[in-house]
């Protein structure tokens, strides 16, 4: 047997589910500064699978390098930190529904996420290097033509090696990272393409000052990720930012996980 609803009841439902709809669509509310200090504690969104960037200790504690960058924003904003894993997918959607007050979670700056967050200044980089002898003249991507190359099968750095070297440089594929870092160690290959990370891997097996970084093939900038709206917030992380890369903080703790200098950002 159909049952009807009153005309008034239905325009109510009608009326608190249109209601529920919109709120679930409206913009976070934007937590200030204030209601931060006043809660004494910084809830920061962190990948913990991510390493060096983001991984666990062995009480399953997260760690890595931003784990160290948000703990060192909560104690200059003098709060508690309080780290929640994310992941990559639910990263943004965390923040904007006001899970996590920031993320701190390796998210790459770019135009299509800059329209849902705002980002501070860059205070991380992933980047992809082309890495060889330090007595092999290679100052350019120009300069490639002719040198056996290695890198990773369909990883990052094939992409940018593939799109940088001029007709006539031999680019070899491995599997993985460490068969390309094994083949630039038993010369089988003059330079690899390779993260920061596995540079600083093979220059603590090879003996000092074999090799070096070449040049960057690839920068990924990543900034702390806010809610928009939080002007006082931002300008206040951003000032977090300067400061502590200025003061060589920021490079202490990138050449502890990645063995490597901060980069320069552009």
């Amino acid at each position: 047997m159909t049952r009807f609803l009153p005309r008034r009841t239905v325009v109510v439902a009608a009326a608190l589910a249109l209601g529920t709809s919109l709120a679930a669509l409206a913009p976070a509310h934007a937590q200030s500064l204030a209601d931060i200090k006043k809660k004494g504690e910084l809830t920061i969104g962190m990948l913990v699978d991510f390493p060096p960037y983001g991984t666990t200790d062995a009480k399953n504690q997260p760690d890595g390098y931003d784990a160290d960058v948000a703990r060192l924003l909560a104690k200059d904003l003098g709060v508690k930190a309080n780290i929640v894993p994310v992941t990559g997918p639910n990263r943004i959607p965390f923040l904007l529904t006001n899970k996590v007050d920031l993320l701190v979670a390796s998210l790459a700056i770019t135009p299509e996420r800059a329209k849902q967050v705002t980002f501070s200044q860059p205070y991380a980089a992933a980047t992809i290097v082309l890495y060889g002898k330090k007595s092999d003249a290679i100052a350019d991507a120009a300069a490639l033509k002719g040198k056996r190359i290695g890198v990773a099968r369909a990883s990052t750095q094939d992409i940018a090696v593939t799109k940088a070297a001029p007709e006539g440089t031999e680019i070899r594929r491995f599997d993985d990272d460490a068969s390309a870092m094994q083949a630039l160690l038993s010369g089988q290959v003059d330079a690899i393409g390779c993260s920061v990370t596995v540079a600083a891997q093979i220059a603590k097996r090879a003996p000092a000052g074999m090799f070096e970084n070449k040049f960057n093939l690839v920068q990924q900038n990543m900034g702390i990720a806010m809610r928009p709206g939080q002007a006082e917030l931002e300008k206040t992380v951003n000032d977090f930012v300067a400061k502590r890369s200025a003061d060589g903080e920021l490079n202490k703790l990138y050449q502890k996980w990645l063995g490597a200098d901060l980069p320069a950002f552009k």
